[in-house]
């Protein structure tokens, strides 16, 4: 077989090898990042104010018919990456096959899904009259090219599974600088608005896809299939989807509540819906050296889980939950100095900035336990505690539906009950993580005295 970047891990240092595993994906996800930050800032400083929040508007409830995708594609890649493990070349590469089924079937029925119900669900959410019209043309367009980014969220969820987080990378990179590219040509000179933000998203996102996918299937030894490989495998597929669909849920869940509170910051205004945009787009950036050391530490976890070596499972979580707390606190720094300064980058709107920026200063204080919450996420994932994440859904769905009607009830909390609502929720669903996995723990019978030695 050629040589490829698939890495081993279950041997070694954890620290190391999450790094190593991370760091490109961080990378990746920051470039990945850039392409709402672009969309935002563009149509924020050139449209104005009114368009940053017709895109924000339609954040969570496009993050809902995502969410589906986003599950199938990591329970996939958890059974690819257990198979992987466990040494099993041939069960890895009917995975990568079988997963290619799923994922883009999934993906095909929630683009039609959300494109059709766009302007009902929109208006259900009270969305402002006067962002209604782009809200709805931004919405249709970014589920429209759900089938098409499906293509890259497959082959890198594939190659990541295999412990190769640098291929996608390289893609993303590419791929990144195109939507600027075309962001600026589309919103700026051709006067696009809303529309051209999209159009140039699905673009980018679309040369990324099949870029990574035709490398993979010519330099990976996995990807390079058989006639025989591309059967139906029921087992693959009940494992697939027995992981996938809990977590799909999760993440609906949360999406639901996320809509559920994007409906309550409605109320608020036109201003309060561009400052909830800008804190969005600035906290989702500050959650990807999170996200990324999450799934690097699912791949960690299903790769030792499959090889049966639980002692390193556990030992994973501590290195994790260490490298979590000192990005926390280095974030909480920043933010409490520069909020404002951060919220400028998207409008001018002296308002949007006010608030922005405080709300900023609000939700830094608690980034620790958002960061506890990936990194349990990431292990509980990986070793297939299926039942955990419709728990996680559950436990943050009521805490944005409900948070938000008590808060509203405190005279002095008004507008930044929507703010202490992430916050909260993050605390309470951290408490939940760690129950879990103390359970989890228990039942796995893991070594209290079992370290792994510094290599």
């Amino acid at each position: 077989m050629r040589k490829s970047n698939t890495l081993n891990m279950t041997e070694g240092n954890p620290s190391r090898l999450l790094v190593m595993f991370a760091l490109p994906m961080l990378i990746g996800n920051l470039f990945q990042q850039a392409y709402n930050l672009v969309d935002s800032i563009i149509v924020g400083k050139f449209v104005g104010a009114s368009a940053l929040a017709a895109v924000g508007a339609t954040g969570s409830i496009s993050f809902l018919f995502f969410s589906v995708c986003n599950g199938i594609g990591s329970g996939s890649g958890i059974v690819t990456s257990q198979y992987f493990g466990a040494g099993d070349p041939i069960r890895v590469k009917r995975a990568i096959a079988n997963s290619a089924y799923i994922m883009f079937s999934a993906a095909l029925v929630m683009g039609l899904a959300a494109f059709f119900a766009a302007p009902t669900l929109l208006k259900v959410m009270g969305t402002p009259a006067d962002i209604l019209a782009d809200s709805t043309t931004y919405m249709r367009m970014s589920c429209l090219g759900v089938p098409l980014v499906a293509v890259y969220n497959y082959s890198s969820s594939m190659l990541r599974a295999l412990g190769d987080s640098r291929t996608p990378l390289y893609f993303l990179i590419f791929s990144c600088f195109l939507n600027i590219i075309m962001d600026i040509l589309f919103v700026y000179v051709f006067g696009m608005g809303v529309f051209g933000a999209a159009l140039a998203t699905i673009i980018a996102q679309v040369i990324a896809g099949l870029g990574c996918l035709s490398y993979a299937m010519r330099r990976n030894p996995y990807f390079m299939l058989s006639k025989e490989d591309w059967k139906i495998d029921r087992e693959v597929i009940r494992k697939s989807i027995k992981l996938g669909l809990p977590l799909a849920m999760q993440w609906s869940l949360i999406a639901i509540s996320s809509t559920a509170l994007q409906t309550f910051t409605n109320s608020f205004g036109t201003a309060a819906v561009a400052a909830f945009t800008a804190t969005n787009r600035i906290e989702t950036l500050v959650q990807q050296p999170y996200g990324s050391l999450s799934s690097a530490m699912a791949t960690y976890a299903g790769q030792n889980y499959g090889a049966k070596r639980m002692d390193r499972v556990k030992m994973g979580l501590k290195h994790g939950m260490a490298m979590s707390a000192i990005f926390s606190l280095f974030m909480l720094i920043v933010l409490q100095l520069f909020s404002s300064q951060i919220i400028t980058f998207f409008v001018d709107d002296p308002e949007v900035i006010h608030i922005g920026g405080t709300a900023l200063k609000i939700t830094s204080w608690l980034y620790i336990f958002l960061g506890t919450i990936y990194m349990t996420r990431g292990i509980l994932n990986g070793v297939g505690d299926a039942l955990f994440a419709f728990i996680n859904g559950i436990v943050e769905m009521l805490c944005r539906i409900f948070l938000p009607m008590l808060l509203v009830l405190i005279p002095t909390v008004g507008l930044w009950g929507i703010w202490w609502t992430a916050g909260l929720t993050w605390f309470i669903s951290a408490a939940f993580c760690l129950l879990r996995y103390w359970s989890w723990r228990k039942k796995a019978a893991i070594p209290a005295e079992a370290e792994i030695q510094a290599e």
